[in-house]
């Protein structure tokens, strides 16, 4: 009987703090285990994609250039020239060749921000038509999307 009390004055003091401090306690745990969860995640992604290639191809003193521009404005600046290169409102050859130069530019800047290599101002023609949709497809794959839009077709931002 007296170890019985004993037990109970010295477990008694824990008992209560365990029920003033349980959320906390469960707190830990659960973020325990999604750090777990997320340090083996990123150990798989790791393992199946070889990192260390893909960071390798990227520029990254070109990144902290001052004069760069953002990558996210150039992705705009794509999406809006890739809408006026298809269904343009300017009828005139030289207004579309303009529009088509401007849209190379920020291709290959958006291929040398993302150290993807492109022949844009090498080629002519229907070459140059053919590596546009590379480079294009490249993009894609990388991460930066841009819509296929028909002529007449208005772009949805989402």
């Amino acid at each position: 009987m007296l170890a019985l009390a004993l037990a109970a004055v010295v477990l008694l003091p824990v008992l209560i703090a365990l029920a003033v401090c349980a959320d906390e306690v469960v707190d830990r745990l659960t973020c325990g285990y999604a750090h777990w969860r997320e340090r083996r995640l990123i150990s798989r992604l790791n393992r199946a994609v070889d990192a260390d290639k893909i960071a390798g191809r990227i520029d990254l003193a070109a990144l902290d250039r001052t004069d760069r521009r953002p990558l996210e404005q150039l992705a705009a600046d794509l999406r809006c020239l890739r809408r006026d290169r298809v269904g343009g409102t300017g009828p005139a050859v030289v207004w579309h060749s303009s529009v088509l130069e401007a849209y190379d530019e920020r291709l290959r800047l958006a291929c040398r921000a993302l150290g993807i290599t492109e022949h844009l101002a090498e080629l002519t023609g229907i070459d140059r038509q053919l590596e546009r949709v590379r480079v294009e497809a490249e993009l894609d794959a990388a991460g930066l999307r841009l819509p296929a839009i028909r002529p007449g077709q208005h772009q949805r931002h989402s």
